[in-house]
């Protein structure tokens, strides 16, 4: 038991790393660090991922707020209006099975983490706004907040995408406002699981406070390491997890074959060099078709 403790610990470190490094991830982390080291039902581990990530990410917006990389306003309406979404989403997960949940959860993440990779086209000379449109704010918080609470995840790993791809802003300030906006709406998430589910308080607190720490270092260095390495790195770790998790939910005598694993990490290395080379126009004819249908549907 103690053993598995200290390795709850060490990947609750690493839940506060990824949040004041990347503005997200935390969830990401948490749920399997919880469902699949400490052995929790999926519920009570997602209730307690919000939890955790709620708190560490009010902390680590600090050195973020300190160094001007918060947007205040955007971040305050769309943690306001993704609360809402979050409270709901909390309200539903009672009635969804856990396994469908966890597939949902990881798809999602597969799919930001080809956005993130991808990056944004043609934005050089365009002006980085200082604050976005209120109404499409508000219409991104309620989706991104319905997320959270239905799947646990804390909403940076979509909403850093949201700040960055769709916003326009600096991948430094999208982490910084990312976690001002999943402080606020994993509390709500969390209000949402509590009239359904237990947590266990002081795995919970141990938890949290072992993530805090890991949250004040990652803060620190956010803003020493270039813009694209971020993204890319948010992106490839996202891909990773969310293989992971997906993988997961297979039956059992699926899930043991080691050519399963060795598919996974083949398919998640293909992907994540056919995004980076369409993206960088570096690609052989028989890419071109992928590529073409990758720019499509990044244009809708």
């Amino acid at each position: 038991m103690t053993g598995v403790l200290a390795l709850t610990l060490a990947g609750a470190v690493l839940i506060g790393v990824s949040l004041g490094l990347l503005g997200g991830g935390g969830s990401i982390l948490a749920v399997p660090l919880l469902v699949y080291v400490a052995d929790l039902p999926a519920r009570e581990a997602i209730a307690t991922s919000l939890l955790v990530v709620g708190v560490t990410s009010a902390v680590g917006v600090l050195p973020h707020a300190r160094a001007r990389r918060v947007r205040w306003r955007t971040g305050l309406v769309f943690g306001a209006a993704g609360m809402a979404g979050a409270y709901a989403g909390g309200r539903l997960a009672a009635f969804v099975p856990p396994a469908v949940l966890l597939t949902g959860f990881a798809l999602m993440m597969l799919v930001t983490a080809a956005a993130m990779i991808r990056g944004r086209r043609d934005t050089a000379g365009r002006p980085v706004p200082h604050e976005l449109p209120v109404r499409r704010v508000v219409v991104d918080g309620v989706v991104v907040g319905l997320v959270t609470g239905l799947v646990g995840a804390g909403g940076g790993f979509l909403v850093v995408p949201a700040l960055a791809l769709l916003g326009g802003l600096p991948m430094p300030v999208a982490v910084g406002t990312s976690l001002l906006v999943i402080a606020m709406k994993s509390f709500a998430g969390l209000a949402g699981y509590l009239a359904d589910v237990s947590v266990d308080w002081g795995l919970a607190a141990a938890v949290t406070a072992a993530a805090v720490l890991g949250s004040l270092a990652g803060g620190r260095i956010a803003g020493r390491i270039p813009e694209t390495a971020l993204r890319r790195a948010f992106g490839g770790f996202v891909l990773v997890m969310g293989a992971f998790v997906l993988a997961r939910q297979l039956p059992a005598g699926v899930r043991s074959d080691p050519a399963l694993w060795v598919a996974t990490a083949g398919l998640v290395g293909t992907v994540a060099v056919l995004v980076v080379q369409c993206r960088r126009d570096r690609i052989g004819r028989f890419a071109a078709p992928l590529c073409r249908a990758l720019r499509v549907a990044a244009a809708r």
